[in-house]
């Protein structure tokens, strides 16, 4: 009996917030715990089980819960301001319903690894007596800020214009997170946010998806009252550490990715010569916006490639796509890791979030910033000033990114002096985050250490 005991793998349940830039670095780390000999679940909603093009080959299983829209998720409720209160209300039962089958059939769970924003799901595991960590997708500096703001440390409307916080460059207001610089924009995702923090000091382990060089400061000024632990960056292995011999990609997609044509489109392209754009699976540019950035990118005759979602389209200019077809070539989503990491891809003018910030210091690429809302102004200013690995294009005083502007940052980026130090620097976190990742670095001890205390406690 003492010998099954032994030889039984402990059991995480993984809970990641149900959306595609929450899923996949939470999938990731899921994956990293399998590849220690941890049996890691993950679960997600009803409707994204359907849904979602999920890898076969991937060693996790999957179980689901309800949201309170099982037939269409959040397009089914059609606001934040329906789907949350449903969820929030729904999810505590069916989670806790989950983990009760799952002892009933004999997997017990051992610690479940919740994303910040459901801060509800560490009230259930206390019920089931289990140990919890929380799993933040955002940057520490991100979410120092709205700890500070949940705690009354910052107050609001912001009385002045910079705010300082411990292990933070000054920020301006226009440099924090927009839930916060723009008091009462989006009030449910702002109680979200915020909310992260109201009972965080009662998880066992804070994780964060960033490695400890990235942000050591605030890193070191939370470890005064939580356990936190740097895991990341959680993009597949293969683009890092290559440890892990399949994981080429994150194994769930929102959208179809149109690889041929990306690929065959970049093959044969001069080294560093390509402008790649993307704003993501969730920003959307208004049409005076897009109109400045797709003749920014016409008038910059450098070759791009351009992932506009089926959903944008109609804001693209009459006639661009025509105008363009030597140079450029347009998508409606791309495979992001391989376009990153193919040695046409000059520099990435992006949205900032902060999947594909990681993604990007990752893979040694340098990103032309233009953030659009929640914690992306957050996540450029880094870009530009702490790391050093790209520059921001900055709007003008009616709030837009003007053409010219975008024009001469993509000329600095590919071709100036400005450029060629922050391909350096580039490279310089690039080898920084395969370092963490890989054996014996830092996120990979604190994995070590994870699984440890699950192996003495289990």
């Amino acid at each position: 009996m003492g010998e099954e005991n032994k030889d039984k793998k402990p059991h995480v349940l993984i809970f990641p917030y149900p959306s595609q830039g929450h899923i996949n670095p939470i999938l990731q780390f899921a994956k990293r715990l399998s590849s220690k000999g941890v049996k890691a679940t993950l679960v997600t909603t009803v409707f994204l089980s359907k849904s979602w093009f999920s890898d076969p080959s991937t060693s996790i299983d999957l179980q689901t819960i309800s949201d309170g829209f099982d037939e269409g998720g959040y397009s089914q409720a059609g606001s934040s301001a329906a789907y949350l209160p449903t969820f929030w209300s729904v999810g505590p039962k069916s989670l806790a319903s989950l983990i009760k089958k799952l002892f009933d059939n004999g997997h017990p769970v051992h610690a479940l690894v919740y994303d910040g924003f459901l801060n509800w799901a560490l009230d259930v595991a206390k019920q089931f007596g289990i140990p919890s960590a929380v799993f933040f997708t955002q940057s520490c500096a991100v979410n120092s800020v709205y700890y500070h703001v949940s705690r009354g440390l910052l107050q609001l409307p912001l009385p002045g214009p910079k705010v300082s916080l411990p292990g933070l460059p000054p920020l301006e207001v226009s440099e924090l997170p927009s839930f916060v610089a723009l008091y009462g924009s989006y009030p449910a995702w702002y109680d979200v946010v915020v909310n992260q923090f109201s009972n965080v000091d009662g998880a066992d382990w804070v994780f964060f998806n960033i490695f400890y060089e990235l942000e050591k400061e605030v890193v070191d000024w939370m470890s005064k009252f939580w356990k936190v632990m740097t895991v990341g960056p959680t993009i597949p292995s293969m683009y890092l550490d290559k440890r892990l011999e399949n994981d080429k990609d994150y194994g769930m997609h929102r959208f179809k990715p149109n690889t041929s044509a990306c690929l065959s489109f970049l093959s044969g392209k001069p080294k560093g010569s390509v402008v790649y754009v993307s704003f993501g699976s969730f920003a959307s540019l208004g049409v005076e916006q897009m109109a400045e950035l797709a003749w920014a990118l016409k008038g910059s005759n450098c070759y791009f490639l351009w992932v506009v979602r089926a959903t944008e389209e109609a804001k693209v200019p009459n006639n661009f796509i025509e105008e363009t077809s030597e140079k450029g070539l347009m998508v409606s989503w791309c495979p992001q890791l391989e376009v990153l990491s193919h040695e046409s891809t000059g520099c990435f003018l992006t949205h900032c979030g902060f999947n594909s910030v990681l993604e990007a210091l990752s893979l040694g690429v340098p990103m032309l910033a233009m953030p659009q809302w929640t914690d992306q102004g957050t996540n450029a200013k880094h870009v530009e000033d702490v790391w050093g690995i790209g520059i921001r294009a900055s709007p003008d005083e009616t709030g837009f990114v003007r053409k010219e502007t975008i024009e001469q940052c993509i000329t600095e980026l590919l071709n100036g002096e400005k450029g060629k130090e922050i391909k350096k620097n580039a490279m310089k976190w690039k080898n920084l985050a395969k370092k963490a990742v890989d054996e014996g670095g830092s996120s990979d001890k604190s994995m070590d250490e994870f699984i440890s205390k699950l192996v003495c406690d289990s």
